[in-house]
Formats: C-alpha cells, sequence, structure tokens
C-alpha cells in the first residue's frame, strides 16, 4: 500500500516516516489513497492508537489491538469483523498508518 502523490515522507510501504508530521488531513489524505473515507468510528480507533503509541511507544499489533479496545472502548468494537469493516487491508496495520504510526510489530 504505498502511498502516491504524498506530501510527507513515507516508507515502501506508506508508513510516514517523521511520526511529527501527522495531522488529522494527513490521515484523510492517507485513506483516500485507499479510497477509504473517515467518519467517527474510524477516527475513535486512531486516536486510540494515537493513545496508545504515546503511552508505550509501540504501534499495537491485532492481538494486543482488541484486547485493548474491548477494554477501552467496549467489546463491540473490539472484534475482527468489526474493525475489518473499517480497515479491510488489515485493522493493526491500515489504521496504524492512518494514524502516523510505524507498522505494528509482527504484522506482514
Amino acid at each position: 500500500m504505498p502511498t502516491k502523490n504524498f506530501t510527507c515522507a513515507t516508507d515502501a510501504e506508506g508508513y510516514m516516516s517523521n511520526l511529527q508530521d501527522w495531522s488529522p488531513d494527513v490521515a484523510q489524505q492517507l485513506a483516500a489513497q485507499d479510497d477509504i473515507t473517515l467518519p467517527d468510528d474510524h477516527w475513535e480507533i486512531i486516536h486510540f492508537l494515537r493513545d496508545y503509541y504515546a503511552q508505550y511507544q509501540i504501534a499495537p499489533a491485532m492481538r494486543t489491538l482488541t484486547r485493548k479496545l474491548g477494554t477501552t472502548l467496549g467489546r463491540d468494537k473490539a472484534n475482527g469483523r468489526y474493525l475489518y469493516r473499517l480497515f479491510p487491508y488489515g485493522p493493526a496495520k491500515q489504521a496504524s498508518r492512518y494514524a502516523g504510526l510505524p507498522k505494528p510489530p509482527r504484522c506482514l
């Protein structure tokens, strides 16, 4: 999923090189490149990921993401079906990319 016509520096997989360059507009631009819009449900996950990263300095892998979402946002938002509906290219990877975070560990 490399980004095209993007003004911020990214790696070959489209993850931002400088996390300080992130903004909601950047997230919108990254999502638009995947033909995805970002309504409130998406932003809830993106903000969760940014808060998680601020606390732990790592983007959570899928298992950690769903476990932490369950305790923070509720079980209805902490399941793979819900997350894949929002982020069809892999919730942990794609949402982390939109959140301006590095690629989660153990994600292919």
